[in-house]
């Protein structure tokens, strides 16, 4: 079978059974010219063409290492959710529950902050209906987040937590969160010059940890 008959799409490259450091770096500036492209225009506004003008490597040598636009955006995908999910794997069932809330809050609001690109492609992705991640999102997505559900309701059940609906508390924290990397744009024309990128983030942090856990801790009688 040739290169051009592999199927799936998937990264020519990663078919070798080594790639060199230059197929690697290669590989990666392909990467983060479509996550520019992508996150800028929307899978279905992207081409081929526009992500190796970015890259500023021609088509043919692009078309080398991924042989589909579907393929380079796949693996994105792929790799945004690994990063995008692993603050809710670390949530804690053994953890204090004030503590592994206002930690999940901190760490999702320093990705909004330092990976907005990855933000919009992910809101773009689901904006379309999902169709290169429905699979995860009904399979593995969903299956961490009854997982974490129950934790919370174990905190609920032991008397830590204010009863309430642990799968629209999870919702309200990615909502509010990645808010300030989807809208900062608007973030910023609101909050004027002034507003420097750690300071809003800070100042978000302590507004909703105040918001989530001033709701949800019950005072001590």
């Amino acid at each position: 079978m040739s290169d051009e008959e592999m199927p799936g799409g998937q990264a020519r490259a990663a078919k070798t059974q080594r790639r060199t450091r230059i197929q690697e770096e290669k590989q990666e500036l392909i990467l983060q010219a479509a996550l520019d492209v992508f996150s800028a225009r929307g899978f279905r506004g992207s081409t081929i063409d526009q992500i190796a003008e970015v890259a500023g490597m021609s088509k043919p040598n692009l078309l080398y290492y991924f042989r589909t636009k579907e393929a380079i955006h796949r693996q994105l995908m792929d790799r945004l959710l690994t990063t995008w999910l692993e603050p809710l794997r670390a949530f804690d069932a053994e953890g204090d529950p004030a503590e592994e809330i206002r930690a999940y809050l901190r760490r999702k609001l320093e990705m909004a902050r330092d990976f907005p690109r990855e933000s919009r492609l992910f809101a773009n992705e689901i904006l379309q209906g999902a169709p290169t991640i429905e699979d995860v999102l009904k399979g593995s997505l969903k299956d961490l987040v009854d997982e974490k559900a129950e934790v919370i309701r174990s905190w609920i059940a032991a008397g830590k937590l204010r009863d309430c609906d642990p799968y629209h508390l999870i919702f309200s924290i990615w909502s509010t969160t990645q808010h300030y990397a989807d809208f900062d744009v608007q973030v910023r024309a609101v909050l004027g010059e002034g507003a420097a990128s750690d300071s809003r983030f800070d100042r978000a942090a302590i507004f909703l940890e105040e918001l989530f856990l001033g709701s949800l801790l019950r005072k001590e009688e």
